[in-house]
């Protein structure tokens, strides 16, 4: 079987093929579609489209993605003896010969901004960065500039060797606008492509600190009729259950049973705070990512997230368990006490395992520094993991 290879070719004509050919009309055409020329042979057992079965068996180097590959379909940079195929869900069979174009990463339209980032690592691959509360990650509409792709496009420049075929940065996740922390993008394809995997895989390491109404408690019996959650050895309490838009509210996420995505979460208690307690700092982790898993979870828990406008709801801590002023740094505390403390993950190009912590920021550490000095005499805070 001939191996899966790299060349060089011009690639100037094609002839559109008729009858079994996934498109094509019979005439033949010039192709505008220069660059790189990858060959890839369908091995043994392959899967029953086509857009899957080139995922397979292209080689791990050119770090195409399927969706990626999907996108080369549909512009016709995918051929098979010379005939453009654009159909993904075409059906192949072992040992055809697929010609797929790679061309020049395209410059894309979002502007590159000159905002101060917290580098916290950057090779060639990827870039780690600690990002401030206040914004946004990706462009969107209401938010089209001031985000960290806007950023990231100025800090690298011209070492963005592009991602999906745009000189762009790859953002393989997310956290949300009023969240600090840890964040790392992909620079180049072959980074974008082994990042997504280990995500999709939930083999990365990702560790929040919350600070939350309440502590979660084993011998809590309201908790023990929450449906999805469970405690595990070590008072470890885990939620698990389907996240999808809210119905009426689609700014909201919401929690099923039925439909939507699986989501799970993990919570520890680190530090509680009050006779209750009122208050606590959490440590929460991820098998699953999706849009404001920890704050909806925690939510549904019934511990929500202090600071939290969208899913906190009205409650408020107690002046008789924290005193009068730490209440009130709480209450005016401005956005969700949540903090993407820990990253970790294998680099995608040199295997290398790293990892990354970032310190709480100013105005998270400082209501965490009321919370500890405002408990009332005789009731020291509680703290049960350092």
């Amino acid at each position: 079987m001939v191996p899966a290879r790299m060349v060089t070719n011009a690639f100037k004509k094609r002839r559109l093929g008729t009858g079994g050919s996934p498109s094509g009309t019979g005439e033949e055409v010039m192709s505008d579609i220069a660059g790189p020329l990858l060959q890839v042979v369908i091995r043994a057992n392959p899967p029953d489209r086509l857009d899957k079965a080139l995922a397979r068996d292209v080689p791990e180097e050119a770090s195409l993605s399927r969706s990626r590959l999907t996108k080369l379909l549909a512009e016709g940079a995918i051929s098979r003896n010379g005939v453009p195929v654009s159909d993904a869900k075409a059906r192949v069979a072992e040992g055809e010969v697929y010609q797929i174009v790679i061309g020049e990463a395209a410059e894309v339209e979002t502007r590159p901004e000159d905002i101060p980032l917290t580098v916290i690592w950057e090779d060639q691959d990827l870039i780690v960065i600690d990002k401030p509360a206040g914004m946004v990650v990706h462009p969107a509409p209401g938010s089209y500039c001031g985000t960290l792709v806007n950023a990231l496009l100025h800090h690298c420049g011209e070492t963005l060797s592009g991602v999906g075929g745009e000189r762009r940065p790859g953002i393989v996740h997310r956290i949300d606008k009023d969240t600090t922390g840890l964040l790392v993008v992909a620079k180049s394809d072959r980074a974008h492509h082994g990042l997504a995997v280990q995500f999709e895989k939930h083999t990365v390491n990702r560790r929040y600190l919350a600070l939350v109404h309440g502590a979660p408690d084993a011998n809590d019996p309201r908790l023990h009729g929450v449906r999805g959650t469970n405690f595990e050895s070590g008072g470890i309490l885990k939620i698990t259950t389907q996240l999808a838009r809210h119905k009426t509210d689609r700014q909201r996420q919401a929690v099923l049973f039925h439909g939507g995505r699986h989501a799970v979460t993990r919570v520890r208690v680190l530090e509680s705070f009050g006779s209750l307690p009122v208050a606590s700092l959490v440590e929460c982790w991820l098998e699953t990512g999706r849009t404001h898993q920890i704050r909806v979870h925690m939510a549904h828990a019934g511990h929500g997230l202090i600071g939290d406008q969208t899913y906190g709801g009205r409650r408020k801590l107690s002046p008789k368990a924290l005193g009068e002023a730490a209440v009130a740094a709480a209450a005016d505390f401005p956005r969700q006490a949540l903090h993407a403390a820990t990253l970790g993950f294998r680099h995608p190009v040199t295997g290398e395992d790293l990892s990354f912590e970032s310190p709480l920021p100013g105005d998270f550490a400082g209501l965490l520094d009321m919370l500890r000095s405002a408990i009332p005499a005789g009731w020291p805070s509680k703290s049960l993991a350092k």
